[in-house]
């Protein structure tokens, strides 16, 4: 006997849903009361998060990149100041 009215018993599929949005409303309510309404994470922030750590990466790479020029730099000049000393005649 199968019932086809509007109270059907729920199925394990809508208890497990059942179970999971009370859990995603618990999760979302303590934390707004951890770290507040204006600091609640957001897709929005989440997002300029992501922009903001990929500027600093781009920002570290530059410096080091610049640094690494600088001592490539440093290391030629001092390579041509020995090679210009060993090529000088001995008196």
């Amino acid at each position: 006997m199968t019932s086809n009215g509007p109270y059907q018993t729920p199925g394990i599929t809508t208890i497990s849903r059942t179970v999971a949005s009370l859990a995603v409303g618990v999760v979302h309510t303590l934390e707004r009361a951890v770290v507040g309404d204006g600091r609640v994470r957001t897709a929005r922030g989440n997002a300029w998060e992501a922009v903001c750590a990929d500027r600093a990466r781009a920002a570290q790479r530059r410096e080091l990149d610049r640094l690494v020029a600088e001592l490539t730099a440093a290391r030629a000049a001092a390579r041509e100041r020995l090679d210009a000393r060993d090529s000088q005649p001995v008196s």
